[in-house]
């Protein structure tokens, strides 16, 4: 077992245990977990870089794919096309 010096945490050492996560897990607003196809709604208006489109809050997007970056979904909106955003500006819905 390892113990965490400042908070005390303990865990297996053994690399696959399930105390050791599989990756970087990416939460929304709220703090939920996000997995690939979930469905979240935007709850800040969202400039569109290079145009004068605007992701408007409330809009909610479909069957999202998460990936690595600072932009950690990639998704289509409607009536704007393929974009990324961040998970800081969307809840699961």
């Amino acid at each position: 077992m390892l113990v965490c010096p400042e908070c005390g945490h303990e865990w297996s050492g053994e690399p696959g245990s399930a105390d050791t996560p599989d990756g970087p897990t990416v939460r929304d607003a709220n703090g939920n977990p996000l997995q690939d196809g979930d469905a979240v709604t935007v709850i800040k208006d969202l400039k569109v870089k290079g145009t004068s489109l605007v992701v408007k809050v409330g809009t909610r997007v479909k069957n999202i794919r998460l990936v690595d970056g600072d932009h950690d979904i990639d998704c289509k909106i409607d009536g704007i096309g393929p974009m990324k955003l961040k998970s800081e500006f969307v809840k699961k819905s």
